[in-house]
């Protein structure tokens, strides 16, 4: 009996405590009057020491946990870091075969360095006040993320996953230069730019485009629209291949030797890991799990689909009617590529002609590309700077009435088309200007110091022969 009353007054004394922890506090508070009742002042002891810590529990949890959206943001984080192998595997299949390793490596070597840096300082610029007069961001809060590790978001969701899904963007936008000049640059030199790349492009430009004291992100009626990267990632990464080719120029070879691809599989393989990426890309910017989660996914979904048939459609007139794998793939990127800045504000019709769209314009730069002889190995600025650009210009004709609706509210009564293509022209023109001009400043001191581009004997061996001491495949590839 001794022992069922042990357990008994275990019971009546621990359940109370869980009730009041888990939130349950009129029952609590009911269960107390009624031990108090049996026991008399046994209980109260622990029901004063529950009322005292009250305030300490309530502020350690801060706002409260959106459990959904935070699935939803943790979900979306993995997609994005998914996007990287997806990435170098793209990449991978495209190059030669004695710089398979080389060019695979440029993508997962940016995984250690831009998460280093972006811990460090790249959240804080990104998402800190404004300092130098808006020219970048910086709280001391977000240093080393020591000010976040507590924090909850007004959207439900802890900071620390809203800092880590952000800082996959900054992984990839560097990663996706490496495209324009693929087979052509000293590994270390490689290291150093993305490192500098980083802190003094991609940061500001985030900063202005997605603080919310950005001079981008007030610009106008509701600012400058880019929902997932179109500015920020897409037309920066693509820019700055563009002036890292001219500045490095051609391949040994190129344009009068073919360079075919090693391995189109691993292509095509790479590709469809970007298009599952590309939900968490664009839809998980939406910052939530709800309605706006879900018109940023399906816009994605129909500009891929859109894009990749197009793509096939137009070359289909100059390849004797065959569809090739490759374009399929290069309309799948054209596609996400042109909605990733309109994923949260366009309907699925206009994803659609986006997609369509992206694709025409950039098979058509890769047309001159050829023509004009410039060297963008894997087409970095063909696909990503001219589809981002498409993208951020046309979606204003695409744009929900209700988000025109809120813009014209915020302007007096009057908010045009026009009104906001003349905003995403002058963030288009910005963002091109100052990737172009940084990019060829951090080349050029790189160049003068550490030699950018790799010597004539290391582009002959291959890139992974060279700089990484091993083979991609068991097989020799020809020069």
């Amino acid at each position: 009996m001794r022992g069922i009353k042990k357990y008994y007054i275990l019971f009546l004394g621990y359940t109370p405590i869980f009730l009041y922890v888990s939130g349950f506090k009129l029952i609590f508070l009911i269960i107390m009057a009624l031990i108090m009742k049996l026991f008399k002042k046994k209980y109260l002891l622990v029901s004063v020491l529950l009322v005292l810590i009250d305030p300490v529990l309530s502020a350690s949890s801060g706002t409260k946990v959106d459990s959904g959206a935070t699935a939803w943001m943790l979900t979306s984080t993995a997609l994005v870091l998914l996007m990287i192998p997806g990435l170098a595997m793209f990449y991978g299949g495209l190059v030669r075969t004695k710089n398979v390793l080389g060019t695979i490596m440029h993508s997962f070597v940016a995984m250690g360095i831009i998460s280093v840096l972006w811990v460090i300082i790249g959240y804080s610029m990104c998402f800190g006040g404004n300092i130098l007069g808006g020219l970048t961001g910086w709280s001391k809060d977000y240093l080393f993320l020591n000010g976040i590790d507590n924090n909850i978001m007004d959207a439900g969701i802890p900071e620390y996953v809203f800092s880590m899904f952000q800082g996959k963007f900054a992984i990839i936008t560097p990663a996706l230069i490496a495209g324009a000049f693929a087979e052509r640059v000293s590994f270390k030199a490689y290291c150093f730019f993305i490192a500098l790349w980083s802190i003094f492009v991609y940061n500001p430009l985030c900063h202005w485009v997605w603080s919310s004291e950005g001079f981008l992100f007030n610009l106008g009626a509701r600012g400058a629209i880019d929902f997932a990267g179109g500015t920020v990632v897409h037309i920066s990464a693509g820019v700055s291949g563009l002036v890292a080719a001219i500045y490095l120029g051609s391949r040994r070879g190129y344009p009068i030797q073919v360079i075919r691809p090693n391995n189109m599989v691993i292509t095509m393989l790479g590709a469809g890991l970007l298009w599952v990426g590309w939900f968490g890309f664009n839809a998980g910017s939406s910052i939530s799990s709800g309605l706006s989660t879900a018109q940023a996914l399906t816009a994605t979904q129909v500009a891929a689909a859109s894009g990749a048939l197009s793509w096939i459609i137009i070359e289909s007139f100059h390849h004797e009617g065959k569809a090739t794998a490759l374009g399929f793939a290069s309309g799948i990127l054209a596609g996400l590529v042109a909605v990733t800045p309109a994923a949260g504000v366009v309907q699925p019709y206009g994803a659609m002609i986006l997609g369509i769209l992206a694709s025409l314009a950039c098979y058509m730069s890769i047309q001159l590309k050829n023509k004009l002889g410039y060297d963008d190995s894997l087409d970095a600025f063909g696909i990503h700077g001219v589809g981002g650009i498409t993208g951020a210009l046309f979606l204003t004709f695409f744009i929900r009435k209700s988000w025109m609706a809120e813009a014209a509210a915020a302007s007096d009564g009057v908010w045009r088309v026009w009104d906001q293509l003349g905003v995403q022209a002058l963030a288009v023109l910005i963002a091109i200007a100052f990737a172009g001009v940084m990019t060829l400043l951090i080349i050029w001191l790189l160049d003068k110091t550490i030699k950018f581009r790799s010597t004539c004997s290391d582009e002959m061996a291959g890139l992974d022969r060279a700089y990484h001491g091993e083979r991609g495949y068991g097989m020799l590839n020809p020069s």
